[in-house]
């Protein structure tokens, strides 16, 4: 079927929030451990829900503190330390205006959410916005995408999900949709070679013509 809605992650996505991720994480290191965590091994849980990085990377007992600490770091510095991916913002208004419903599916809370495409002048060109707090179960599940679905009235098979990371990849894989990954994600090489993506976009203009071709 000819792909007529297109949902599109926040975080690496959308919106460069790699540095502050990067900054909070480190943040949190530095408090519960007294040093700096490796970057690699960072970025490599881009995606992953928050909860379960910290658990990993400073156990269960301090789980919801180190989410808390995470969190607060972000909040006052959010609107100063992200930025649109090159082309993006333009991407969404063309989509927009070539006839597609266009929806934001991401992991990341409602607030902070709202507060980025607003500070990017998008808010408007959104059909459909689907936070964490709005579902229950993280991507990889397809929660997100089917109550996106759900609002929008397409099915699985009119939409595309576009996205940064694994989670993404395989939220779009098992709701049954196509599926973008972008090339300016932090994704190691070897593993978007295993991700079952049906197209990797080198840009945004890339990624409006395979949309248009399909």
């Amino acid at each position: 079927m000819k792909i007529k809605a297109v949902m599109i992650d926040f975080d690496g996505t959308l919106a460069n929030t790699n540095g502050l991720i990067i900054k909070s994480h480190q943040h949190t290191f530095r408090t519960f451990l007294g040093h700096e965590g490796d970057e690699k091994l960072i970025k490599s849980t881009f995606g992953e829900p928050l909860w379960l990085t910290m658990e990993k990377f400073f156990g269960k007992e301090f789980e919801e503190e180190a989410v808390n600490v995470y969190r607060a770091f972000q909040k006052d510095r959010f609107a100063d330390l992200i930025e649109v991916f090159p082309g993006m913002d333009k991407a969404v208004k063309t989509l927009k205006s070539q006839g597609y419903k266009v929806a934001l599916v991401t992991s990341r809370l409602k607030n902070s959410t709202f507060a980025g495409i607003e500070r990017f002048g998008l808010l408007e060109y959104f059909d459909v916005i689907t936070t964490l707090d709005d579902i229950t179960k993280h991507k990889p599940d397809p929660e997100s995408i089917n109550v996106t679905l759900k609002k929008l009235g397409f099915s699985a098979e009119e939409a595309v999900m576009i996205g940064d990371s694994r989670f993404d990849i395989l939220c779009a894989e098992n709701a049954g949709c196509r599926s973008i990954l972008v090339d300016w994600s932090v994704t190691e090489a070897e593993e978007r070679i295993r991700l079952n993506a049906d197209y990797i976009a080198k840009n945004a203009e890339d990624m409006i013509r395979w949309i248009n071709e399909n």
